[in-house]
């Protein structure tokens, strides 16, 4: 499923929202025509959902605001982390501007290398083998900035900036695994399932508890239309590195740092 989740992530949102459309209205049609035939073969027998079809709608409409609300808090966590991250960058690189220029020469391309990891990290998108690779660089300049700042530690007279930067430095690797778990955390599969199904069936019902002469194609489409799109605003929410609904404007305080850089 995984497998099949990651793949999904390749189609464009709106592709996935009309072929949701096409589904939900031919399930609603395919419901009306069933009640067709079976009021044709017994023309005297009163057939009525009852309760049944208001229940599944709310029960239905109870998922939606439940997942709906759930990769909205993602979204916003996901921002949040970015302009921490931002934060952190820019404390970071006001730190390591404070020592003598000749560490600076070293130290500066360093931070400077880190830095544009983290805005290819972004720019990876979705792409799995763009994402690690990114990652592992990150790691490899992490590296360098905290062996060299290590270093300094022992000298006498970088040891009080160079201590400074130590907790920068703390704090920017956490970020790093927070941004990462933000990434990876997505509303269930098994909810999504769930959700499919019984949007499915309660449009087979919508149109099954119509008279028959009674459906309005009008109606129809509105019901498939509102309901394509809840799906394709919780498809945007839940994958802000694409499409229209994206963590753009947070990300570009990351890109921003690169005018701090000397």
């Amino acid at each position: 499923m995984n497998a099949l989740r990651e793949n999904l992530f390749q189609v464009n949102a709106m592709l996935l929202a009309f072929i949701f459309f096409i589904q939900i209205f031919a399930f609603n049609w395919l419901g009306y025509w069933v009640k067709k035939r079976v009021a044709k073969r017994q023309p005297d027998k009163e057939i009525s959902l009852g309760t049944a079809e208001g229940a599944l709608m709310g029960l239905m409409a109870l998922l939606l605001a439940f997942t709906f609300g759930m990769v909205s808090t993602k979204y916003e966590s996901r921002r949040q982390t970015i302009i921490d991250e931002a934060n952190l960058l820019n404390t970071g690189l006001l730190r390591c501007s404070l020592f003598p220029d000749s560490i600076k020469k070293t130290l500066i391309p360093d931070y400077k290398n880190y830095l544009e990891s983290r805005i290819a990290y972004y720019d990876a998108g979705d792409n799995p083998e763009k994402i690690n690779t990114a990652l592992e660089n990150t790691r490899k300049y992490f590296n360098g900035i905290w062996n060299e700042n290590a270093l300094l530690i022992k000298d006498q007279y970088n040891r009080p900036l160079a201590e400074q930067l130590v907790p920068a430095l703390i704090n920017l690797r956490n970020m790093v695994i927070s941004r990462e778990a933000g990434r990876i955390a997505t509303v269930p599969s098994l909810i999504l399932v769930v959700l499919l199904i019984l949007i499915f069936v309660a449009s087979f019902l919508t149109g099954y508890g119509l008279k028959p002469g009674g459906r309005n194609p009008v109606f129809s489409m509105a019901f498939a239309i509102m309901l394509s799109v809840a799906l394709y605003l919780i498809m945007e929410l839940g994958r802000p590195r694409q499409g229209y609904i994206n963590l753009e404007n947070a990300e570009k305080e990351i890109v921003n740092l690169r005018k701090n850089l000397p």
